[in-house]
């Protein structure tokens, strides 16, 4: 049997939908999981279509189908499952869901806007390794207006950090305000912890405020705070994301399944002075704006924040 026939015990755990790859460890150790009747080892790999997987002594249910949904998280809610501190999380808003589904990157506490929700772990991995260069479009209220000499220095990438210098990023100046704030739009390629609050403090601007408008390329556009919809191409997806029974897809099936949640990008030439815009340019595809199906009730509206 290869490798390339067989998977972690713990992700197959979690792409037949019985409890995250975390979760599967824990239940690994605690004896809970067999493999062709045998106890089964955090390290163990299995072949799905030759072996049989119990947990508790009970057959795994069938592989279900790949779900994608865009979520306007609120502010005030965490995105893990749980917490010490028992903060409200974003996954409270999707209890209503029939497929166990989890946050793809993580928005802070403090912090709103678009958050994709999936249970297909290879798109996910892919949307998050540093190497994708997932692009994420901010806004946020800063305090004191930026001039062009900081701004020149986020473009250029010229902003160091405790982790290191951020990489260059789009930004411009959308709206001052009355006492001499400013709504500032930047556009981000890099998934690290509370990137966009520090460099804006790093550069003597603290964030009163932040809402991420866009991930990759879906937009909040016409959306409210807890609204949940599900990303607008599953429909042409079509059996190009549909599940194998759990058997082990290949570079290729994951790329297809990822091209249609985010077409290539073309490239269009900026120069470094001109006003940032738009990070990338969407090609022509279903619209973006569907039905929303409402989750739990929150106050407020896209323009509110």
């Amino acid at each position: 049997m290869s490798a390339e026939e067989t998977v972690r015990i713990n992700r197959f755990l979690a792409e037949r939908g019985v409890c995250s790859r975390r979760e599967a460890d824990e239940m690994i150790v605690a004896e809970r999981v067999t493999i062709d009747g045998a106890l089964a080892t955090v390290a163990d790999r299995v072949d799905p279509a030759r072996q049989v997987v119990r947990v508790d002594g009970k057959e795994l249910p069938d592989a279900p189908p790949k779900v994608y949904y865009l979520l306007y998280k609120p502010k005030g809610t965490i995105t893990s499952r749980d917490d010490p501190r028992g903060r409200k999380s974003v996954l409270d808003l999707v209890e209503h869901l029939q497929v166990r589904v989890e946050p793809v990157g993580r928005l802070d506490f403090d912090t709103e806007g678009a958050l994709l929700l999936t249970n297909d772990g290879e798109v996910a991995h892919r949307l998050t390794h540093p190497s994708s260069k997932t692009p994420k479009r901010y806004l946020a209220k800063v305090y004191r207006t930026p001039d062009e000499v900081d701004l020149e220095k986020i473009r250029k990438g010229k902003v160091f950090l405790e982790d290191g210098a951020a990489l260059p990023a789009l930004v411009r100046v959308v709206e001052q305000t009355d006492n001499g704030n400013a709504w500032v739009e930047i556009t981000v390629t890099e998934g690290r912890n509370r990137l966009v609050r520090r460099i804006f403090e790093a550069l003597g601007h603290p964030v009163a405020k932040l809402r991420r408008e866009t991930f990759a390329t879906l937009s909040i556009r016409g959306m409210e705070r807890g609204d949940v919809r599900p990303s607008p191409r599953r429909r042409c997806a079509g059996s190009a994301i549909s599940p194998r029974d759990g058997s082990p897809r290949t570079r290729a099936s994951c790329a297809a399944r990822l091209a249609l949640l985010w077409p290539s990008p073309r490239r269009s030439a900026t120069a470094s002075t001109a006003p940032a815009r738009i990070a990338v340019d969407v090609p022509p595809g279903p619209s973006l704006h569907v039905v929303c199906c409402r989750g739990v009730e929150q106050p407020g509206s896209s323009s509110g924040s």
